[in-house]
C-alpha cells in the first residue's frame, strides 16, 4: 500500500481537484491511502472565525464565505442532486451549532474544534469526486485512527492505540482521509501542529507498513533552497533521512519536521513530487548510501533575538538554564538557535503562538532582557569554510554559529 498526501494548493479549486484524480489515475493498480489538507486558504479563514468568536465580534459572514467557497467548488464537480451537498450542509450546520454553544475552554480548544472542519470538508469533496472519476475509495475520519492526548494545537500521538487502529484497515482498499487532525479520549478534535498534514500521512504510513509515502506539491521536489529567495538552486534527487530531518529541523518548509522519524523507523521511502508534472522523478528520501549532500540554504523570517543575562553578573548556570527552558516550554516558543556566554544566553526564537510578551514578562522578574524583533536566520547546510565569505555581504550579523558543516547566522539586512 502507498500513502499520498495532497496539500491545500493541490485542491484549491475544482480544476485542482480534477488534477488529483488525474495524478491518481497515473499510478499502477495499487491500493492508496490519500491524506488531504484543507482547501486553499481555508485554514486561515477558519482561524479568523476562531478569533472573532472569542472577541465576541460577528462571525456569520465569515462562515458564510467559507461555505460559499466550498459550494462553488462542489457545484463545478457534481450534479445538484449529488448526496455530497447534504453532507456539506450537515458539516456547516455542525460548525454553526458549535459556535453557538456556551463557553467550553480557551483559544486552543476552540481552535482545534473549528479549524478541523477545513479538512473534513476537503476530504468529503475529494472522496466524492474520486468515486465519480472511478477511483473507488472509502472516506475515513482520521480522528478515529490517529489518537492523541488533549494538548490542543500540538496533540501528542498515542502511538500504541493509533497503530492498532490503523492496522485494522484493509490494505487492499483505497481510502481518503484528513491531514492535521486526530482525536482524544473525549472524541474531540485535536490538531497536530500547523502544517501537520505531512505528519498525519507519515503516521498512517507507519501503521500500514506502507511501501512508500509521497508528498505532492507545486514544486519539482526538495531543492537546495527556495527558488523564490535564492539563486542558482538545484533539485536534490536523493537525500538521506538524516539530511532531510536536519533540513526540516532548521526550517525547510518542504517537509514537516515530525514527518521523517516514523518513516525512518520503518524504512519507508519518502518521495516529494510535483502534482503539476507528476511523471517527473522528484526527490527520494531514503537510507541509500547514494544520497546527496549538496550545499543547501534555508531562510527563516520574522525571528526574535532574545538575550537573557543574569542580573548580578553571576555565570549562567544549570539552574538558570532550567528555569529559562521551562518558561520557553510553557509558552510554546521554539528555539531556532542558541548560544551562551559567561553571563548571558542568546536565543533566536520563533513566536508561533504569539506568547513572546508573556515570556519576557516572566523572565524580567529575575533577568535582564534585550530583544530584537524582525530578524532573519540563515542556515547553510554542508557548507565549506572556503565559501562562507559571500554569505556575510550586505548583512549586519547579530549572532553566528558554525558546527559540523552547518553555518547559521542571525542577521538584519539583505539576503
Amino acid at each position: 500500500m502507498k500513502v499520498f498526501k495532497f496539500g491545500g494548493a493541490s485542491v484549491k479549486d475544482a480544476r485542482s481537484v480534477r488534477n488529483v484524480a488525474k495524478v491518481l489515475g497515473l499510478q499502477r493498480q495499487e491500493s492508496i491511502l490519500v491524506v488531504v489538507s484543507a482547501m486553499g486558504k481555508t485554514t486561515n479563514a477558519l482561524e479568523q472565525v476562531v478569533g472573532s468568536l472569542l472577541e465576541g465580534t460577528e462571525i456569520h459572514s465569515k462562515i458564510k464565505e467559507i461555505e460559499r467557497y466550498h459550494l462553488e467548488i462542489a457545484k463545478e464537480l457534481f450534479e445538484p442532486s449529488h448526496a455530497l451537498f447534504s453532507e456539506l450542509e450537515l458539516l456547516f450546520k455542525m460548525l454553526y451549532d458549535f459556535t453557538l454553544d456556551e463557553d467550553k475552554g480557551g483559544y486552543d480548544f476552540y481552535y482545534d474544534q473549528i479549524v478541523s472542519f477545513g479538512e473534513l470538508l476537503s476530504s468529503r469533496i475529494l472522496s466524492a469526486h474520486l468515486k465519480q472519476a472511478d477511483f473507488q475509495n472509502e472516506w475515513l475520519d482520521a480522528r478515529l485512527y490517529i489518537r492523541t492526548d488533549s494538548t490542543y494545537r500540538e496533540g501528542e500521538v498515542n502511538w500504541e492505540l493509533t497503530k492498532s487502529r490503523i492496522e485494522s484497515l484493509d490494505t487492499s482498499q483505497n481510502y481518503v482521509t484528513q491531514g492535521f487532525i486526530g482525536g482524544d479520549a473525549q472524541q474531540l478534535s485535536v490538531t497536530l501542529g500547523r502544517e501537520g498534514s505531512d505528519y498525519s500521512a507519515a503516521i498512517f504510513a507507519y501503521g500500514l507498513k506502507a511501501e512508500s509515502m509521497t508528498i505532492w506539491k507545486d514544486v519539482p521536489g526538495v531543492m537546495t533552497g527556495d527558488p523564490r529567495k535564492f539563486e542558482n538552486v538545484t533539485l536534490l534527487s536523493h537525500i538521506a533521512y538524516e539530511e532531510a530531518i536536519e533540513m526540516a529541523y532548521y526550517g525547510a518548509s518542504i517537509i514537516h519536521p515530525k514527518t521523517l522519524q516514523p518513516l525512518k523507523k520503518k524504512g519507508i521511502a519518502l518521495y516529494v513530487k510535483s502534482f503539476v508534472n507528476p511523471l517527473a522523478p522528484g526527490t527520494l528520501v531514503s537510507s541509500s548510501p547514494k544520497a546527496q549532500t549538496l550545499e543547501s540554504y534555508i531562510l527563516k523570517e520574522d525571528q526574535i533575538l532574545l538575550t537573557v543575562c543574569t542580573r548580578d553578573f553571576s555565570f549562567i548556570a544549570e539552574h538558570h538554564l532550567s528555569e529559562i527552558f521551562g518558561l520557553l516550554s510553557a509558552y510554546q516558543i521554539r528555539i531556532s538557535l542558541m548560544q551562551t556566554t559567561a553571563i548571558c544566553l542568546e536565543l533566536c526564537l520563533e513566536d508561533k503562538y504569539l506568547t513572546i510578551e508573556k515570556l519576557i514578562s516572566a523572565l524580567e522578574a529575575k533577568f535582564d532582557i534585550e530583544i530584537q524583533k524582525g530578524v532573519r536566520l540563515l542556515t547553510v547546510r554542508n557548507s565549506t569554510l572556503e565559501s562562507t565569505e559571500r554569505f556575510y555581504a550586505n548583512k549586519t550579523v547579530l549572532l553566528e554559529q558554525m558546527s559540523r558543516g552547518t553555518l547559521q547566522m542571525v542577521f538584519q539586512g539583505e539576503l
